[in-house]
């Protein structure tokens, strides 16, 4: 079970930093090249120009729904929600894989496996490398930033879309 005492409050907002380091205690045993090399089999994965992050209990170090700490019902228990942001992962997406279609996908998940097949080869890589479901959810920039910066739910940038840019 993951470290309470380690966690802020809910309703403090957490700094960037403190959100990596929830995320490298929680789901990487503390092991940060484990968390870089989790990164770098996102970043070979998608498309260029794409944003990752990572949102949910990962982060905050507890559940939206009722403050439960990460992993409460034992290890490898919570799940990993990733949202891809760009234009170009929104066509990994079936038109049934859509909240609101071609702006906001649903996760692929063990729910909806098949809504985006070209991700299936990723989502079980990166599951088997943290031992827990990984969901991975498509949007656009315009989603993302009403969801972090209107409605502020909290998430770390694991790769910046613009860094993606000028790399490729």
């Amino acid at each position: 079970m993951a470290d309470e005492a380690q966690t802020p409050p809910a309703d403090t907002e957490l700094t960037g930093p403190e959100k990596r380091a929830n995320v490298i205690r929680l789901v990487f045993d503390g092991r940060e090249d484990a968390y870089l090399e989790f990164v770098e089999v996102i970043r070979s994965a998608i498309p260029p120009a794409t944003g990752v992050v990572l949102r949910g209990s990962a982060v905050t170090g507890v559940r939206w729904k009722d403050q439960a700490p990460f992993d409460s019902d034992g290890p490898g228990t919570s799940d990993l929600d990733l949202t891809l942001v760009g234009d170009q992962v929104i066509g990994l997406y079936k038109v049934t894989g859509f909240f609101l279609p071609g702006v906001h996908s649903r996760p692929v998940s063990d729910r909806d496996p098949e809504i985006a097949p070209d991700l299936i080869p990723l989502r079980e890589q990166l599951m088997k490398m943290v031992g827990r479901p990984v969901n991975i959810q498509a949007t656009r920039d315009f989603v993302m930033y009403l969801r972090g910066e209107v409605i502020g739910q909290p998430y770390l940038v694991l790769i910046d879309k613009d860094e993606c840019s000028s790399e490729s």
